[in-house]
């Protein structure tokens, strides 16, 4: 099943392991580590975020290592780029707005 990026990033958790892995990759283990809940619950939010090709997995040995997918969020990043010119611009307005009250 394909899923959204943006039903991934919307999980606090998700976004949490997103935050860890972009350091560094971590196994499943050293992952759930950072959390208070259950390992399988750990792999489920894993689950997620490979299935939106967020995280790739990356075989070392026995061990499986979960690291960001860069291009993934840039994706990301992409589309929120027209709401941050939106900001700006507003922010802007505002600033210009305050002077002229002020002046």
């Amino acid at each position: 099943m394909r899923r959204d990026i943006f039903q991934a990033i919307s999980d606090p958790t998700r976004r949490a392991i997103i935050a860890l892995i972009a350091i560094q990759a971590m196994t499943p283990n050293t992952i759930a580590e950072h959390f208070d809940t259950t390992r399988q619950a750990v792999s489920k939010h894993l689950k997620v975020l490979t299935e939106c090709e967020l995280v790739k997995q990356e075989h070392q040995g026995r061990e499986i290592y979960y690291q960001l997918e860069i291009d993934k969020m840039k994706e990301i990043d992409k589309w929120l780029e027209q709401f941050r010119e939106i900001w700006e611009t507003r922010y802007q307005q505002l600033d210009d707005l305050l002077l002229t009250i002020q002046g």
